[in-house]
């Protein structure tokens, strides 16, 4: 059972890594057993969120704007340079922007679409040649990407951009799995719930007890529930999985 759920040997890098859902997902990777390149926008953040991962395993820091098209490339080469090949694939980079409707900025729009949609896509592309070179029919290179349950039902903030590029990211995600399972990698969706994260911070302060109260399972997401289900997709435990999109987030986005 502990091989069924072990990333020893592999390789895996995670996008927006250095904290929150990105920061739980590498730490389940690299204590799972997989060498683990974190990347955010802030060098610094990256160099602080690898020193307390290398405790439990190997972690890399290689900082990147992905907001920029550039940059994507730039990362991408950077992998390539190091890794011939590339197990697992963490698109988890994201942002939010809230406004009323009628004043819903076009540089709201575009950064949350660019940043949530654009830049998993322009990644994952770029990133295709170590992908297949790691995966195979028995054992698959695995593309992960971090949607929300706000792609899955009406949240009632009006981040209008965010819903949509998040939903779009979990079609997306079944459009790569049906084109890339032939070629040897999986591609799923994880759509988190309300987690502790710096985008979540305000939205918890104020009406953390009532989501939570609002929940089957009554609680906000820890940063195990987060670790596992990354474990387990990236895993031999998850190889037959593809064009999924799992909700983890207590109930909230199926049944509220």
């Amino acid at each position: 059972m502990s091989s069924l759920f072990s990333v020893a040997g592999k390789t895996a890098l995670v996008t927006g890594g250095s904290r929150g859902i990105g920061l739980m997902i590498a730490r389940g990777l690299v204590e799972a057993g997989a060498k683990v390149y974190v990347s955010s926008r802030k060098a610094e953040a990256c160099d602080e969120a690898v020193r307390e991962l290398s405790k439990s395993g190997e972690a890399v820091a290689l900082p990147a704007d992905l907001s920029r098209e550039e940059e994507v490339y730039r990362l991408a080469e950077e992998i390539g340079g190091r890794e011939e090949a590339l197990h697992i694939l963490v698109n988890n980079a994201g942002a939010t922007w809230g406004a009323p409707l009628d004043t819903f900025p076009v540089s709201g729009w575009d950064k949350v679409m660019d940043l949530n949609l654009r830049s998993p896509f322009l990644l994952t592309q770029a990133l295709l040649p170590r992908l297949r070179a790691a995966g195979s029919l028995e054992d698959p290179a695995r593309i992960i990407n971090v949607g929300s349950i706000d792609g899955l039902h009406v949240s009632p903030l009006p981040a209008y951009s965010y819903a949509a590029s998040k939903a779009g990211l979990h079609h997306l995600t079944r459009v790569l799995a049906k084109e890339l399972g032939p070629q040897g990698v999986t591609v799923n969706a994880i759509a988190p719930g309300p987690f502790e994260s710096k985008m979540m911070a305000a939205t918890l302060d104020a009406f953390g007890d009532e989501i939570a109260a609002a929940a089957p399972l009554q609680r906000i997401g820890r940063p195990d529930d987060m670790a596992g289900v990354a474990v387990y997709l990236a895993s031999r435990a998850g190889a037959y999985v593809t064009g999924a999109v799992i909700p983890v987030d207590g109930g909230l986005g199926t049944t509220v």
